[in-house]
């Protein structure tokens, strides 16, 4: 199956996807065995033929369920704030703000959201969707790895919102749910120009073809393949100008993703670098606040199955 391990690329220096600059191969079944981009022996793309409908997605009459984890084993990013205690559904301090937001928000949209960090509670059976929420380096043990993989097999959800980029580097089959991507670097927090490069998806569709917004732009490696780019920032924004370090996604062309999704091993995944700032997830006035939460809450809607899911 493929050739896993290998470098990603397609022979002319950029990944396989959809997004401008990314050398515009068909994300298909057929071809994702065939080429030199590591597959992670599954089936993963933008061809539903790799979606598994074994009853794990939301069907009319279940209730609307996600379980929110993290649960952090390195740096800790300030939305996440303290971390929490024992159990299901522990007490949020006040400087738990994104599992708060998170928790309200899904629950304007008929979205009943556990959270946890304990990994004894870490069993999704009755849930359409994980989101793992800045959650930071190696943060699931071999029981909870396997729970996520047969959860994801039988048609799951998966959300990863920021700094889910920068965990589990030691487990390769996470790595392809991120869309075969992983956190290098960044630079500083600042300023950027997102474009909207599909809009034909439910967590795009909304969305100006231009926004402005801050956040810490992402280096990834490897770069994301076989997927349905959603957004991304302009190219001036994710040079790095570093004299050493990753150069930014620029250095391959212009294209550098913040969002995307795809199909993997049976399961949805839809995933965004964007997050960073605890703006996001307070009351406070945040250019592209609310254009976040939108696409977040319209992405976490897609992944488990009640609106259709990676559209283009």
């Amino acid at each position: 199956m493929g050739n896993p391990g290998a470098g990603a690329g397609n022979g002319n220096g950029n990944p396989g996807g959809n997004g401008k600059g990314l050398g515009g191969q068909p994300a298909t079944a057929e071809r994702i065995y065939t080429d030199e981009i590591s597959d992670y022996g599954v089936c993963r793309g933008t061809d539903p033929v790799c979606y598994n409908d074994w009853g794990q997605g939301w069907a009319e009459g279940k209730t609307k369920r996600v379980l929110i984890w993290s649960r952090t084993a390195g740096p800790r990013h300030a939305h996440l704030g303290t971390a929490l205690g024992p159990g299901l559904n522990p007490p949020l301090a006040a400087n738990n703000v994104a599992q708060r937001a998170m928790v309200d928000w899904l629950a304007e949209r008929g979205i009943q959201a556990d959270y946890t960090e304990d990994l004894s509670r870490f069993s999704l059976n009755n849930y359409q969707a994980v989101i793992f929420l800045s959650s930071n380096r190696d943060t699931m043990d071999d029981t909870a790895q396997t729970t996520l993989k047969q959860f994801i097999r039988r048609g799951g959800g998966f959300v990863g919102i920021h700094n889910a980029f920068g965990a589990e580097y030691s487990y390769p089959w996470y790595e392809g749910l991120l869309g075969g991507a992983n956190f290098y670097d960044h630079g500083p927090h600042r300023d950027g120009t997102i474009e909207t490069v599909n809009g034909a998806d439910v967590s795009t569709e909304f969305l100006p073809e231009e926004w402005q917004y801050r956040d810490e732009w992402y280096n990834l490696v490897p770069y994301p393949s076989y997927v349905n780019v959603l957004l991304e920032v302009d190219e001036e924004t994710s040079v790095t100008n570093r004299a050493t370090g990753h150069p930014g996604h620029a250095a391959l062309g212009e294209a550098h993703p913040v969002s995307w999704c795809h199909y993997y091993d049976g399961g949805r995944s839809w995933l965004t670098t964007l997050g960073h700032d605890p703006a996001n997830f307070t009351d406070a006035e945040f250019e592209g606040g609310d254009f976040f939460k939108e696409h977040v809450l319209a992405g976490v809607e897609s992944a488990m199955g009640i609106t259709p899911f990676c559209e283009s």
